[in-house]
């Protein structure tokens, strides 16, 4: 199987309007570690999104992943689940990843 980098964005607030605890994001990281191996967080940006001509507007946390598409899609259904998201995106930042791992 092919693996690709992705980026999928993570919420920082509960659809309440809540703030995520730092420890609630650490587990849903160590469930994306266990799938795909590991993963690169970047910082908060802020987006915006239309749901039936409502518009939401939040910081999200860009997360990059290096995985097969089968990894990617259990990591956005966990992600749904995890975060209670109506929606959550993830897409394909590179189809040609290396990474190379020292020999020990």
């Amino acid at each position: 199987m092919t693996n690709n980098m992705w980026e999928i964005l993570v919420p920082t607030t509960h659809q309440n309007g809540r703030p995520i605890k730092t420890r609630f994001h650490q587990v849903w990281d160590s469930r994306v570690r266990e799938i795909s191996g590991g993963l690169t967080i970047m910082g908060a940006v802020k987006g915006q999104w239309l749901y039936h001509d409502k518009l939401f507007e939040e910081k999200v946390i860009p997360c990059r992943i290096i995985a097969t598409r089968k990894q990617i899609v259990d990591i956005i259904d966990m992600t749904m689940i995890y975060y209670d998201q109506l929606a959550v995106l993830a897409y394909k930042i590179s189809d040609e990843v290396i990474l190379r791992v020292k020999d020990e």
